[in-house]
């Protein structure tokens, strides 16, 4: 197994992506977190309590807060997931996709940390929820999906035109659902009535040893956080500690790490120091540490402000003890999606030409595909068709699922049926063999003559990188 690359009661200052990008891969024992929900609004704490001064904003848009690189790497690494997002902007609108864009990167990199025997906890509402679900299918697979967990609160406002909302959804994947943790004994509830009870002693099972209470409901009812209450530091989507205890009981053990990637107001991290987990956080708001230390201190795990040690209470944490991080750290495994035992851990260096962009990689390879007697038109390099380059598809040679890379060196330009029969599995050799037999290529020697040319742009690209002219065409497909 890798080893972390980042310390105990760690709280890194930063957007979670680059910090989640650094992270070692599969060293993470359980996530849970309280994204944003694309609620289209914006929240802000109280004012005079601990968290004043904290907000995010809710509201998502296409066209300010998607980047290039995460459509690029959606689709390169998990086409599904694509799929996923242009559905949800069809049926509910580009805000939603633009929502599921910025959680869907996220998501592959969370899937990518955690452990074998790992879970992942989201949080979320009925908002978001089914689109979420769907996005995590496709990132995790669907047979890690254990559980929909819903937060029933209860609710003392009751709307005249629909039925009170009153539940929060969790949704509960795991990374390997043959080897992940329940930890069943430790989340038991009392029974309901004694008649349960009686069934299990002398009644109907003599001679069995009466269990200790009966697993829980996928339903969990639990008060939210009124303004009294004394958990509530103002944090505008505060949740209870107990529900995040409960979570931390079920997927992970003493000593376990814990992540959450949305902080916020740290009740992720406070139940994880409790449960003597250790745990890391990531938060954009700059009082996140602050509200650590002092959410640490009110329930008696450190010491007052400045005070470095107290020998009547050695086991008590200090400032020094919790570490405040803006950098990423740096990954020490081999830069992989799971580094395999012994292998030698050196980062891989990405070079500068490895690094254009899906729009940049088919714009070159659409002039070197280009025909030669009709260059408006595109061949594609699995069947010889020509047709415009809106109907032309990046694709990759060697597939991702056999280790195939990004880079243009591994990239060619298909028509859509072509790019579709090959699918995410197969090789460009087999995708030309396929449409051999069923008679679907219409030249092969145009066919063959597209791939020769695309190979050689990608070795220009490669070798002639720093060059004037193709400086020049990585600008204009830029």
């Amino acid at each position: 197994m890798p080893s972390p690359n980042f310390q105990n009661r760690t709280l890194f200052h930063s957007d979670n992506l680059p910090i989640l990008q650094g992270m070692n891969s599969e060293t993470v024992d359980l996530i849970a977190t309280d994204p944003p929900f694309n609620k289209g609004k914006d929240f802000h704490a109280t004012p005079d309590s601990l968290s004043s001064g904290a907000r995010f904003q809710d509201r998502w848009s296409w066209d300010r807060d998607v980047h290039e690189a995460w459509t690029d790497a959606i689709q390169d690494d998990y086409p599904a997931v694509w799929s996923v997002i242009q559905l949800a902007r069809q049926s509910y609108g580009d805000d939603m996709g633009a929502f599921l864009c910025f959680m869907g990167v996220r998501l592959m990199e969370m899937h990518r940390i955690l452990k074998p025997t790992g879970s992942i906890y989201l949080h979320c509402d009925p908002t978001a929820s089914h689109y979420l679900k769907a996005m995590m299918d496709a990132i995790f697979g669907r047979k890690q999906f254990i559980n929909e967990l819903i937060w029933w609160y209860k609710n003392a406002s009751r709307g005249k035109k629909r039925f009170a909302k009153s539940h929060d959804v969790i949704l509960w994947f795991s990374r390997d659902h043959r080897k992940y943790r329940f930890n069943r004994e430790d989340v038991l509830i009392p029974f309901e009535s004694k008649m349960t009870e009686w069934r299990y002693s002398k009644g109907g099972q003599s001679g069995k040893e009466m269990p200790k209470g009966k697993t829980p409901d996928d339903v969990i009812l639990m008060p939210s956080l009124n303004t009294m209450d004394k958990e509530r530091v103002g944090y505008p989507t505060q949740k209870p500690l107990a529900f995040y205890e409960t979570i931390i009981k079920a997927s992970s053990n003493p000593g376990e790490i814990v992540l959450d990637p949305f902080a916020g107001c740290a009740t992720t991290v406070i139940s994880a120091e409790k449960l003597e987990r250790r745990w890391v956080a990531i938060d954009l708001w700059e009082g996140a540490y602050d509200v650590v230390l002092q959410r640490l201190r009110a329930i008696g795990l450190a010491l007052p402000d400045g005070v470095p040690y107290d020998p009547e209470n050695p086991n008590m944490l200090t400032d020094r003890d919790v570490h405040l991080e803006i950098a990423p750290p740096e990954r020490t495994d081999d830069g992989d999606d799971a580094a395999p035992i012994l292998q030698l851990r050196v980062q891989r260096v990405v070079l500068p030409w490895q690094k254009l962009s899906r729009k940049q990689m088919a714009g070159m390879l659409g002039e070197a595909q280009a025909s030669p007697n009709e260059p408006n038109l595109i061949v594609c390099a699995g069947c010889g068709r020509m047709m415009e380059m809106a109907f032309m598809e990046l694709d990759h040679i060697q597939p991702k699922s056999d280790r195939g890379s990004n880079a243009i060196n591994n990239r060619i330009l298909l028509c859509g049926p072509c790019n579709r029969v090959k699918g995410a599995d197969k090789t460009l050799i087999g995708l030309i063999n396929d449409n051999r037999k069923s008679g679907w290529t219409t030249d092969s020697v145009i066919a063959e003559s597209a791939r020769l040319r695309a190979e050689r742009m990608a070795e220009r690209v490669e070798l002639e990188w720093d060059s004037n002219e193709i400086q020049t065409l990585a600008e204009k497909h830029k």
